[in-house]
């Protein structure tokens, strides 16, 4: 008899929930999941995904991945940024890149799949200095309180990176062997694990390559302001 999952993963093919992914899937078989939202990018992910959990150290070491949706393009305004794939510019802060209720609806949905499939835990890459309300600890334990309730079945919502910066992320990485060049953070993508190198998210990964100390393996089509 198969032994049941104990944990799943919220992954989006990005830095911190690859690290994440590859640090629990070193402890046990763990279940990646990965929500839909349609949002520009997301054609992006599922590539790259595709790609890393093909990849040591993921391959054989994960459930397949649940590909879950909840289209949100009949909330957000058909002129959102993350819809048209124009996101804010390089240097503007997180708060401008904040998706309403993002951790709201991959929760919820990925807890109703848990529930079904038996997993009583849910990881999620949520870093430290996150500035958004979703991210908070007191919302982790109210939105495990009401999965659980609502679902008759425990949920757990662990953030193991709530007090971890991104360039510790990347040393981790690096020290599992995840292929952070097949990792993808970009908002506004050219293909493939290709940033843009324009967008924010370009800057926050670039600066955390080089805070981390480790070279930046990662393709910007645009380099004018990470050229070193």
């Amino acid at each position: 008899m198969t032994r049941p999952l104990s944990s799943a993963v919220l992954l989006s093919g990005g830095l911190d929930s690859a690290v994440l992914l590859a640090e629990e899937a070193a402890r046990d078989i763990v279940q990646p999941i990965y929500v839909s939202a349609g949002l520009a990018w997301e054609a992006n992910e599922r590539d790259v995904i595709a790609q890393l959990l093909a990849s040591p150290p993921f391959a054989g070491r994960t459930a397949p991945l649940a590909i879950l949706s909840v289209d949100m393009r009949d909330v957000y305004a058909a002129t959102h940024w993350a819809l048209k794939g124009q996101p804010p510019a390089y240097n503007t802060p997180d708060e401008d890149v904040y998706l309403p209720g993002r951790n709201i609806v991959l929760l919820s949905k990925a807890g109703v799949y848990s529930a079904a499939v038996g997993v009583k835990r849910i990881a999620i890459g949520t870093l430290a200095h996150n500035p958004f309300p979703d991210a908070t600890p007191a919302f982790r334990v109210a939105m495990a309180g009401a999965l659980s309730l609502g679902l008759d079945h425990t949920i757990e919502v662990d953030a193991p990176y709530a007090d971890v910066e991104k360039a510790e992320v990347i040393r981790r990485g690096v020290a599992l062997g995840v292929p952070l060049a097949l990792t993808l953070s970009c908002m506004n993508p050219p293909g493939g694990a290709r940033h843009c190198g324009l967008c924010s998210k370009c800057r926050e990964r670039h600066d955390a390559f080089r805070e981390a100390g480790v070279k930046d393996p990662t393709l910007y089509i645009d380099s004018r302001h990470v050229g070193v």
